[in-house]
């Protein structure tokens, strides 16, 4: 069984499509992360992510908040509506184990799938 992807297709990658999102998003939040969302005309929904040195400090915890947020989002990229996502990492999130931070991302999946399904 081949791996789900993460083609470039679905990631955020200038500069004005994340400031897009962090100017017209939609916030959901908890301790781990700050999930914003901003529907869009496509067809797939699409992930930024911001995970600062301030934030978490060591290089191995930054890279692997931010595999567990790819991961989570290649799960439910299926499921989500077409919109473009930033997800911030809080100081927290660098002290939690992945099944901590995977329960933290389905929650915030199921708000964007709440609050940004199609009208």
């Amino acid at each position: 069984m081949r791996p789900a992807s993460f083609p470039r297709a679905a990631r955020l990658l200038l500069p004005s499509e994340f400031s897009h999102v962090f100017q017209n998003g939609v916030r959901s939040s908890d301790a781990c992360f700050v999930v914003l969302a901003c529907g869009r005309g496509g067809v797939t929904a699409r992930l930024g992510l911001a995970v600062a040195k301030k934030a978490v400090s060591l290089s191995t915890g930054r890279t692997r908040i931010k595999r567990a947020v790819r991961e989570s989002f290649r799960k439910w990229r299926p499921d989500l509506p077409a919109v473009d996502i930033v997800v911030q990492a809080r100081t927290v999130a660098g002290q939690r184990d992945n099944a901590e931070l995977r329960a933290s991302l389905d929650w915030h999946w199921q708000e964007v799938i709440k609050r940004c399904r199609p009208s």
